[in-house]
């Protein structure tokens, strides 16, 4: 299981959770065309090429939830999809402690359409 974030804050992040046991891949940013910042920038070839030489199941895209991230998050996938490795994504939704009422739609809408069963 190979898990892709941006940058080495967002390793931290994932592994203070103490929740993930696997391996990691580190773009070194996101696709930002408005930053300049293009697929050839950063490092995806590479991880194309980790998920072709084989020995991975899962590639778990952990981006963070805004264009840019999933521009790449869509990139990546184009790019991976026809290996035979399954692609996730992490949950996205409604934070902890948050009002619906003040939730933007788009986070609103992402958290009905990924609901899970209740118990």
């Amino acid at each position: 299981m190979v898990c892709v974030v941006e940058n080495i804050q967002d390793v931290m992040a994932i592994e203070n959770t103490q929740q993930y046991k696997g391996l990691y891949h580190v773009l070194g940013g996101i696709i930002s065309p408005m930053d300049g910042i293009g697929p050839a920038d950063l490092e995806i070839q590479s991880l194309v090429e980790r998920v072709e030489a084989g020995g991975i199941d899962e590639v778990i895209l952990a981006l963070s939830p805004t264009m840019e991230g999933d521009t790449t998050n869509f990139y990546i996938y184009r790019k991976i999809r026809d290996t035979g490795v399954r692609v996730t994504v992490i949950a996205r939704g409604v934070a902890q402690n948050d009002e619906l009422q003040y939730t933007d739609e788009l986070t609103l809408g992402r958290a009905l359409v990924g609901r899970t069963l209740f118990g």
